[in-house]
């Protein structure tokens, strides 16, 4: 099997040239993801210390509000998928409650 085939093989591709495209754009999404997952971790990082500091003034540890706007604005920017993404970013930025 020559490198060719292993990468049609690998991608789906019925061409050399659809091979190369896909095997590019995959590139391109595992860095994306490698960035989205650091930002993830860093929005974490944020939360946790909004939450110190709401706690340890007395607060509560998640206002309600803030959220349903965070739920808003990926419903807004992303449409009705957006709302389970931010749903899933405000469970690991705050966990269940």
């Amino acid at each position: 099997m020559t490198a060719t085939t292993a990468a049609i093989d690998v991608t789906g591709a019925r061409t050399a040239e659809a091979a190369d495209v896909i095997t590019g754009a995959r590139e391109r999404i595992d860095a994306l993801d490698d960035r989205i997952i650091g930002l993830v971790q860093e929005r974490m990082a944020v939360s946790a210390v909004i939450q110190e500091a709401r706690m340890s003034s007395g607060g509560r540890r998640v206002n309600l509000s803030r959220e349903m706007e965070i739920l808003g604005h990926f419903r807004d920017a992303l449409g009705r998928p957006g709302t389970s993404l931010a749903m899933t970013l405000l469970e690991l930025s705050r966990g269940r409650v």
